[in-house]
Parts: structure tokens; C-alpha cells; sequence
């Protein structure tokens, strides 16, 4: 009668001989049948990297987030590009302001620095618009 099993034969520690007698000892099973389960296992997980079993979806949940995150920062440095242009196309044809104008534009511009820093927590880059007596707020 002819099988498809080929016959080995190894040597084992004795600890681990007595494990697997233990193991034989429940009716119906085998040493074959327990070599052959035991090495299937070893073989499958060695096959993948047991690093990417175990981390790999917990990356790739990781990754879409942060792609989706990159999507989200790249559409708002768009929207706000388009606002600025839109908001400079709007003042490019107005007549320059008068220094009380300007002053009270600098104030706004400082409370508005004072709010985007309380609210991330931290310390904004200091301000960079021009000084009071500058020729930017002479007509």
C-alpha cells in the first residue's frame, strides 16, 4: 500500500521526548499527528515575519490615518491660500491706510495672535508686520 508520508527519523531532548509521551498518552492521539500539527504551525508563522502578523494591521490602521490626515492639512493649506488670494485681489485697488487705520489693524492682527496661541498652547512666532512708522502705512 503505497501513502504519501515519508518516514523521518530525529532525535529529541529527553524533556521535550517526555512532553510529547504526556501528550500521546490521551486516547487518539499521536505522535504523528502532533509532530505534524506543531511543525505545520512553526512553518506558517516562520513563512510571514512574525513582526508583520503582529504589527502589521495596527501599521496599516496607522498609516491610512495618516494619510488621511495629510489629505485633510493639504486641502485646508488650499483653502487658505485661495482665501488670502482672494482677500489680496479684494484690497490690491484701495488707497493706502492712514496711520490710524494701520495701527488699529496691527492691534486686531495682536489679538488674533493672542487667540490662536491660547488656543494651541503655545508661544506664536513673534509678529511679523511691519513697524507703526514704516512706508507701508503713509499714503
Amino acid at each position: 500500500m503505497k501513502t504519501f508520508k515519508t518516514r523521518h527519523q530525529f532525535y529529541l531532548p529527553d524533556a521535550l521526548s517526555e512532553k510529547l509521551e504526556a501528550l500521546t498518552a490521551a486516547p487518539g492521539a499521536s505522535k504523528t499527528t502532533i509532530l505534524t500539527d506543531a511543525l505545520t504551525a512553526w512553518l506558517e508563522r516562520k513563512a510571514g515575519s512574525e513582526l508583520d502578523q503582529r504589527f502589521g494591521p495596527r501599521l496599516d490602521r496607522q498609516s491610512q490615518a495618516a494619510e488621511r490626515l495629510e489629505r485633510k492639512v493639504d486641502a485646508l493649506t488650499e483653502i487658505l491660500g485661495l482665501f488670502v488670494q482672494h482677500q489680496l485681489t479684494l484690497v490690491a485697488h484701495q488707497p493706502a491706510f492712514d496711520p490710524d487705520t494701520a495701527q488699529l489693524g496691527r492691534v486686531r492682527y495682536q489679538r488674533f495672535m493672542e487667540l490662536v496661541e491660547r488656543r494651541l498652547g503655545k508661544t506664536v512666532e513673534p509678529e511679523r508686520l511691519p513697524p507703526a512708522n514704516s512706508q507701508e502705512t503713509k499714503p
